[in-house]
């Protein structure tokens, strides 16, 4: 009861640090950094040593860059390292880099393994051995094997504290033995034990409610559940997160290619997994680098968007260039020019509309072979009724401004034509792409957009030319 009036009061101290719009109020901030101005370390800590670790890393984002690491260091041993994996990669790095080895790895020592190998994957090799050289050889073991799994794979991820027992342990025996266990030998908070057979090959899992409500006699063997899903150390955190999406599940076993248990992976390490790829599709699909943060400094970040601009730019030379071949006909009739950008703009929307949701059915899977075909009628569809529909909307408005009612016509056999070519480039290619293995999410946008410009201009022109014949 104790533990957990000293969380709320932590959690209501949290909140009363916050304004309306979500970020921390000026009077706290101010406080935070007179204290650190002043080195005021006892100060520091009643401010923000009782704080959460998300909100201790909110609190290093909101300070200036040379405040962030003499926070750190006025906090010394009450400082969570933990805050370090709710911030970007760039702070994280500039505060890591200026820590000493030591220091860091004395925060190390006291995370769970998912958050330390966070921590430790971006450092310069000759400083992460440094810092591993100074764990418990047991904690070393552990790290350096999760460090040694793929970038971005279940290895890399999972925790490597868990709770096992023998198959053939009582319920009664399962509780004893955890109660009496050293607090440092168990995980801070889990859902759910392992069973295993000498050989650590995984059998069951048992969820602790379930223990709980089972006779004290009663064998775990009986009571597991041996149809839980467990996923392989190398396979992909989308993957992963898949499954957990898939099954509702809160945590999953991560076994290596014998089946023998190495490891957990919990739902608030999937959630920031979604998170991350979110983030990642979301940027690429705008051209921009899913490393990209607003930490970046101006340098780097216009590097890292020049490709996709210059990309953008070859491809509006080749939408130019079908203007180009109807040089004649837009000098005879005004009214083409100023038409033509509607035709083209307007497929490019319908197209972004459909290769968003194809991108994002691509992403989870749920676009396959076995629906492709559907999938792709269905768009045509959709963008044949938009076309007709927009195209005589823009024929009668177009006609009533010219006075004209050949030009309505034109352009909504334009905006027809655009429209259904614009279904077709927003499914194919993000198809193609990652038929390719190319992500669809970087690369599609500049090739959609051009196939719409180039039918877009040349549908409505050339249809111009032959209507009111300008050749």
């Amino acid at each position: 009861m104790a533990d957990m009036e000293e969380q709320d009061l932590i959690a209501a101290g949290s909140a009363s640090i916050y304004d309306e719009d979500g970020g921390f109020k000026s009077e706290f901030l101010d406080k935070v950094k007179a204290a650190l101005a002043a080195g005021d370390a006892e100060g520091v800590v009643e401010l923000a040593g009782a704080l959460h670790e998300s909100d201790l890393g909110a609190l290093l984002v909101a300070l200036d860059s040379d405040q962030r690491l003499r926070l750190v260091e006025l906090m010394g041993p009450h400082f969570d390292f933990a805050a370090l994996t709710e911030i970007d990669a760039n702070i994280r790095d500039e505060i890591l880099e200026e820590l000493p080895n030591r220091a860091v790895a004395e925060g190390v020592r006291e995370l769970e393994s998912d958050d330390a190998v966070t921590l430790l994957e971006d450092l310069e090799p000759e400083d992460q051995a440094e810092i591993l050289g100074a764990l418990p050889p047991i904690d070393r073991a552990q790290l350096q094997r999760s460090l040694d799994y793929p970038e971005h794979s279940a290895g890399r991820l999972m925790q490597t504290t868990f709770v096992t027992a023998p198959p053939y342990w009582t319920a009664g025996q399962a509780i004893d033995v955890m109660r009496d266990a050293d607090e440092a030998d168990l995980p801070d908070s889990f859902f759910e034990i392992f069973i295993v057979d000498p050989a650590h090959r995984l059998l069951g899992t048992l969820f602790l409610d379930t223990l709980l409500r089972a006779r004290s006699t009663a064998l775990l063997q009986d009571i597991m559940s041996s149809d839980r899903r467990r996923v392989e150390v190398t396979e992909d955190q989308e993957d992963v997160a898949r499954v957990f999406e898939r099954y509702n599940l809160i945590s999953v076993a991560v076994v290596d290619e014998g089946e023998r248990l190495v490891g957990v992976i919990t739902i608030d390490d999937v959630v920031d997994v979604i998170q991350e790829e979110a983030d990642a599709n979301l940027k690429a699909l705008g051209g921009v680098s899913e490393s990209e943060e607003l930490s970046d400094t101006v340098w780097w970040t216009t590097k890292s968007r020049f490709v996709w601009l210059f990309v953008n730019l070859i491809t509006a030379f080749v939408a130019s260039a079908v203007l180009g071949l109807f040089e004649g006909s837009l000098q005879k009739m005004v009214a083409l020019a100023v038409l033509a950008p509607i035709v083209a703009s307007q497929g490019g929307n319908a197209a972004t509309q459909t290769m968003t949701v194809v991108v994002r059915a691509l992403a989870t899977r749920e676009l396959s072979h076995s629906n492709a075909t559907r999938v792709l009628w269905r768009e045509i569809l959709v963008g044949a009724l938009n076309g007709a529909a927009f195209g005589v909307l823009t024929g009668v408005v177009a006609g009533y401004w010219f006075g004209l009612a050949g030009i309505g016509v034109v352009i909504a056999l334009a905006m027809l034509t655009n429209l259904v070519a614009g279904a077709l480039g927003g499914i194919l290619i993000p198809r193609i792409l990652d038929h390719f293995d190319i992500d669809p999410a970087v690369s599609s946008s500049a090739f959609v957009t051009t196939v719409t410009d180039v039918v877009g201009y040349g549908s409505f022109l050339g249809i111009a030319t032959l209507w009111f014949s300008l050749g």
